[in-house]
């Protein structure tokens, strides 16, 4: 009895998965080691109806129609005049993606474009411009951190606690192959604009090359980041701690999120110092690295899955889930201007913050 139950909800699971089939088709932008890594294996798994691969030369796109089965293309117009195409994901050279993103919504077709999509709020601007021109257009941007399982559940708890700091380290390797503000350090400086809102940047100091201390005071808290490639990539970090009036959040590396509630006061006084006390800690989220299901794949912990999900889905008029559309990203543009201009004057500002600030 029990046994026909177990097969019976497994056959109901299977069916289901299959039965999540999309109507439209799609076309892809890229062939890096990112997109083989973390995007391919998502749309596969999806099942999305991938039609084409653009990609930079003929030889490239005959070896991968016989990879891959799929058409390959070295025209992205090719793509663009076929009338097939609902929506296009890019994931190419990052110095590309902004004529790249402006030839797919000029086209008419909805954009999934990697971070960053431009190299200046003037060219986010009008990314924004031409979106809005056709207003059933999907334009979703690949910030895959807000789409993290351990970020969500994160701010849906801080929307309950008031929040008096924060404090981030997103330490990494020398990189010398790109834009590190656009290209790498946008991400934590997105997560922290999506948590807390617009921030102002108070402290700035430039410790080293493409390394960064700096102070930011959001609406409703103030914190630090030391932004660093000065370490190591085989042992890189990224951790967020978030002290609230109730307790501490720890999120490390999206892969785990704990709250550690602060200790009872009696008249002020902590009880922790009157005796002795076992400290509790919540586990909000971890991955099981034991069991391999979809939820403990590192590509969806990270946020990967979800954000493909959910740029088809929204085109397939399914859910309304666009956490990245490209409207939102002007806090982060706009905090990575300042950091711009901080670096081509003498590298380093100082804002006295006021008692009100601080409080």
């Amino acid at each position: 009895m029990i046994q026909e139950i177990i097969n019976r909800y497994k056959r109901m699971r299977t069916e289901r998965f299959l039965r999540q089939t999309y109507q439209y088709h799609y076309a892809f932008v890229g062939m890096g080691q990112h997109s083989l890594t973390n995007l391919y294996p998502v749309l596969h798994h999806l099942g999305v109806p991938l039609k084409y691969i653009c990609v930079t030369s003929e030889r490239k796109a005959k070896l991968i129609e016989e990879k891959f089965r799929v058409k390959g293309t070295n025209s992205l117009d090719e793509i663009l005049n076929d009338e097939d195409i609902k929506g296009v994901i890019v994931s190419a050279s990052p110095s590309a993606h902004f004529s790249i993103a402006t030839q797919v919504l000029q086209s008419g077709k909805s954009l999934f474009i990697e971070k960053p999509p431009c190299r200046t709020l003037k060219e986010l601007d009008t990314l924004i411009a031409l979106q809005q021109q056709y207003g059933s257009l999907v334009a979703m941007v690949g910030l895959q951190k807000r789409y993290a399982p351990a970020v969500q559940i994160l701010k849906q708890r801080l929307r309950k606690e008031r929040l008096i700091n924060y404090d981030l380290h997103y330490l990494t390797g020398a990189y010398p192959e790109g834009n590190v503000l656009h290209d790498l350090y946008i991400h934590p400086l997105d997560l922290v604009c999506y948590l807390f809102g617009q921030p102002e940047i108070l402290v700035c100091r430039q410790i080293a090359k493409d390394s960064f201390i700096l102070m930011l005071q959001h609406p409703h808290i103030i914190g630090t980041l030391e932004l660093s490639t000065t370490y190591s990539w085989s042992t890189a970090e990224e951790s967020l701690k978030i002290c609230t009036r109730s307790g501490v959040y720890h999120l490390s590396q999206m892969e785990s999120l704990a709250f550690t509630p602060n200790p009872a006061t009696i008249l002020g006084i902590p009880t922790e110092k009157l005796r002795l006390r076992h400290e509790t800690k919540e586990i909000l989220f971890q991955r099981n690295n034991f069991t391999s299901i979809l939820a403990n794949n590192q590509v969806y912990t990270q946020g990967y899955y979800n954000e493909i999900a959910a740029f088809v889905e929204v085109i397939e008029d399914r859910c309304t889930d666009n956490l990245t559309p490209l409207s939102s990203l002007k806090p982060t543009y706009n905090t990575l201007f300042d950091i711009q201009t901080v670096i081509e004057s003498n590298g380093n500002t100082h804002k006295k913050p006021s008692l009100s600030q601080l409080s």
